[in-house]
């Protein structure tokens, strides 16, 4: 049988395991820097391919920061919700003890 404290501990470490995998799912992907070959002979050999791979990086580059800016809104607003979520949780266990449903 699970005391009270032990099942918080469950849920707050899983938790604790959890919210890391979700904010490295928010979607936002940084784009793939492109690879420069240190020998200038294979720089002029495919030149048009990574002429490409930089343009499509400076591209990519623009969208990931939007999507930073647009994850990172919405992830402020939330932290601003849950803030007063636990001031009314505050408002309602200060002075007086929650007893468990029986």
């Amino acid at each position: 049988m699970f005391t009270k404290e032990s099942l918080y501990l469950a849920l707050y470490l899983i938790d604790a395991m959890v919210s890391p995998l979700s904010a490295q799912t928010s979607g936002c992907t940084p784009p793939i820097r492109p690879f420069l070959p240190s020998d200038p002979r294979d720089v002029q050999a495919y030149a048009d391919l990574l002429r490409r791979d930089f343009e499509t990086y400076i591209r990519d580059f623009g969208t990931y920061l939007r999507c930073l800016d647009t994850e990172r809104a919405r992830v402020f607003q939330e932290a601003q919700e849950v803030t007063a979520d636990y001031g009314r949780f505050q408002e309602l266990t200060t002075g007086s003890r929650l007893t468990p449903a029986e």
